[in-house]
């Protein structure tokens, strides 16, 4: 029997009173083992068939890759920007460590088990899936992050990491995306290196040239009261998505060109920048609530249809070995008691940069083997919003006691 007409839209109702519900009962929430991954993951899943009907399928496809790169560009951006090189010359050693040394011994162990548990995927699918895995989201772990109970140094820890780590796998994503594309029977390789490397190359030059000029301009506009202060926001995406588009015009790489433009542009700009975390606060929010719905409704299911004992024991091996093991090796001779490396070693939950590199790979290139990283991704991203949301009330209590 054909679901009534008006199925789609009532679910799209029903969507958007959860929103509001949420928002209501935010502060009620933020006080549970509940988080906002969770909350709309669960409606995404639930609302998943109605919601597959809300559009044709190549339109619902076109969809979720724009809400994608919106996100990401955004996402990418504001993160960067609020990176203060200053600052980390004095606070920068821990997390430096876990970035410059942690983040490659992750990919590398990460591709290393990929392909042991499947090694007919090849050595590029394993590098690409273990980059895919490997960028963490501070957003499943905000209890951690907003509480008063975590040590200010491994806040600002994850913090910094998380900001930093979706930009700086950006490289292994695409060469890993575009080797694996490689290896399909009619794919065409002829420049394909000259290809890969202008993307990273022009990516960083239209960023770091983008990022310089618009905050020299706003910065005229600023000291000549030239701005208003409901402007900030506006500004803020016309700088992000200047620099996506301007790298995309001339074979660079979007994402990298808005993650370098945010750096430049936030130790640029003389002024103050709450106007990026002010608008971050609100619509970022509903992006990551879009892209989490998303996630639910269109990648659970297709992940979970093509689920295999592979997947879950990679999953539980990149939430735990595969994560803890480098970042352990990372802070070694750092000082730090190993209570908190093993709990910056936990904390490192995979989400929103997962999804969203997972959504543009898959739809920007052909690779084999696309349904089984679909299946690793969900299950990896599942796991992670529930172990990490559950735990991340109980363990900060106990860092504290150890502190």
């Amino acid at each position: 029997m054909d679901a009534p007409h008006w199925l789609p839209e009532f679910a799209l109702l029903c969507v958007l009173a959860c929103i509001f519900a949420y928002s209501l009962l935010s502060n009620l929430i933020a006080k549970t083992i509940v988080t906002l991954p969770m909350i709309f993951m669960a409606v995404g899943y639930i609302a998943a068939q109605p919601l597959e009907h809300l559009a044709a399928p190549g339109a619902l496809d076109a969809g979720k890759r724009l809400l994608a790169e919106i996100t990401l560009v955004l996402v990418l951006f504001s993160d960067a920007s609020h990176v203060r090189f200053k600052a980390l010359r004095k606070t920068f050693t821990i997390p430096a460590r876990m970035l410059v040394v942690g983040l490659p011994l992750t990919i590398g162990l990460g591709m290393v088990v990929a392909y042991t548990l499947n090694p007919a995927s090849g050595l590029a699918m394993a590098l690409l899936t273990a980059a895919v895995l490997t960028p963490t989201d501070a957003a499943l772990g905000q209890t951690v992050v907003a509480s008063d109970t975590v040590p200010e140094h491994l806040r600002q820890t994850i913090n910094v990491e998380s900001g930093l780590n979706d930009g700086l796998v950006l490289p292994f994503v695409l060469f890993g995306a575009i080797l694996a594309s490689s290896v399909m029977g009619a794919a065409e390789t002829d420049g394909l290196a000259l290809a890969a490397t202008l993307q990273v190359v022009l990516g960083p030059v239209i960023g770091i040239a983008t990022g310089w000029g618009f905050a020299k301009a706003m910065d005229v506009a600023q000291d000549r009261d030239l701005i208003a202060e409901s402007a900030g926001g506006v500004a803020f995406l016309a700088v992000a998505f200047s620099a996506f588009i301007g790298a995309e015009i001339i074979g660079g790489n979007g994402f990298i060109a808005a993650f370098v433009a945010g750096m430049v542009f936030g130790n640029t700009y003389k002024h103050d920048i709450h106007f990026i975390g002010e608008f971050m606060e609100g619509v970022g929010q509903l992006l990551t609530m879009a892209a989490f719905l998303i996630f639910g409704a269109l990648l659970l299911p297709d992940g979970l249809a093509h689920m295999n004992w592979r997947a879950v024991v990679l999953a539980l091996l990149f939430l735990t070995v595969v994560r803890m093991v480098p970042i352990w090796l990372s802070l070694l001779g750092t000082g730090l008691p190993l209570r908190e490396k093993l709990f910056l070693g936990w904390f490192g939950p995979r989400g929103l940069a997962s999804i969203l590199f997972t959504l543009i790979m898959m739809d920007e290139f052909d690779f084999p083997g696309e349904q089984e990283l679909l299946a690793c991704v969900s299950m990896t991203v599942f796991l992670s919003i529930l172990l990490h949301g559950v735990t991340a009330a109980p363990l900060s209590r106990w860092i504290r006691r150890g502190a």
